[in-house]
């Protein structure tokens, strides 16, 4: 078995302290190890550094080396451009098809997912090796939903597969992320899990899903495998005009072997300010969490965080907001908006 951890990202949502030079999946948001530090971490006691491959886009390359010093420098996948998972993904099958052999299997992961559950996450992922072995399914790792969730897309699943100490199912139909009133039926009906976004599959799997389903995707995929490390123009020239598709909707949502395995691991994708501050423990009494020199009046359920821990912050009267002062800029907004921070980086761009 070998690992992809997906590491491309900017982390938009994480404005001002995630920047397209130092990313959320290279912050320590959640303790002393950055995120993709933590990532690694959890699947070193069933995966040797060797059989661990990070893609990420080539501005990224010299923080992974940073963050992750054991790692092989051959073992990181610089894209020339971001295009989203399915040809990341792809690039990744293709390369390593050449190395392992086609029936090796890929856990894919995000950098900057947590999971509280590790032993049993390992446990799933042994397992689900093993069944894609056998099976040769494009498993999806679908989480157990706590709550009626509208930030996460859904995965409605059939009939069992198997009869085995984890279950998997056939995937009937990936669903886009739901108002709440279609959420609590997602929940209600009890066969829909979360989509974590994590997978396992066979080399030669994914390879021929792609070919079946994104032709044009495996034809040039095809072309930039023969010149990868020979050729870096025509591999950037190929690359820039790749379709930009996610591997959800490019494979999973046609594929007829996708499978999913619902989990309960303690997972947060942490996709937002507000998704974050569900997890921060240490709050003062008026539910606030404090980071940096604050002070505060009739403040009542806030995040605050200041990386100027000598200048003061003070906050009278704010309830349920999220407050963010960095080098790079200053977030106020509504818990409940945070996903909408994004825009904010969208329009930073235009003004350059």
């Amino acid at each position: 078995m070998i690992a992809l951890i997906m590491a491309g990202g900017i982390g938009t949502r994480f404005w001002p302290l995630s920047t397209p030079q130092n990313p959320k999946q290279f912050l320590n948001i959640l303790g002393e190890n950055s995120m993709i530090q933590e990532t690694v971490n959890r699947i070193l006691p069933i995966i040797d550094y060797k059989d661990i491959y990070i893609v990420t886009n080539i501005e990224q390359k010299e923080l992974v080396q940073e963050h992750l010093p054991k790692l092989p420098e051959e073992n990181i996948i610089a894209e020339p451009y971001g295009r989203n998972t399915a040809p990341c993904i792809g690039l990744s099958a293709f390369l390593l098809s050449q190395k392992y052999g086609d029936d090796e299997t890929m856990l894919v992961l995000a950098a900057d997912h947590y999971i509280g559950k590790e032993n049993l996450f390992r446990e799933i992922v042994q397992f689900s090796s093993k069944f894609v072995q056998q099976n040769k399914n494009l498993l999806t790792f679908g989480i157990e939903p706590t709550y009626p969730a509208t930030g996460y897309g859904y995965i409605e699943f059939g009939n069992k597969i198997n009869k085995e100490s984890f279950t998997v199912f056939e995937v009937k139909k990936f669903k886009e992320k739901p108002d709440l009133k279609t959420a609590k039926k997602f929940i209600k009906a009890g066969h829909f899990a979360w989509n974590s976004g994590m997978f396992m599959w066979r080399l030669d799997s994914i390879v021929k899903a792609i070919q079946k389903h994104m032709p044009r995707l495996y034809k040039n995929l095809k072309e930039i495998n023969r010149y990868w490390n020979k050729d870096f123009d025509k591999v950037s020239e190929i690359y820039e005009n790749l379709q930009k598709v996610p591997v959800d909707i490019g494979i999973m949502e046609k594929a007829d072997n996708a499978a999913v395995i619902p989990v309960d691991i303690d997972w947060n994708d942490i996709g937002s300010w507000e998704a974050l501050d569900e997890m921060k423990q240490n709050r003062d009494r008026h539910n606030n969490f404090l980071d940096g020199k604050i002070l505060t009046i009739d403040a009542k359920n806030n995040y605050i965080l200041s990386t100027d821990k000598k200048k003061p912050i003070a906050l009278i009267g704010v309830e349920d907001s999220i407050v963010v002062e960095t080098n790079s800029g200053l977030l106020v907004c509504k818990k409940n908006r945070s996903q909408d921070v994004k825009k904010i980086v969208q329009e930073l761009k235009k003004e350059n």
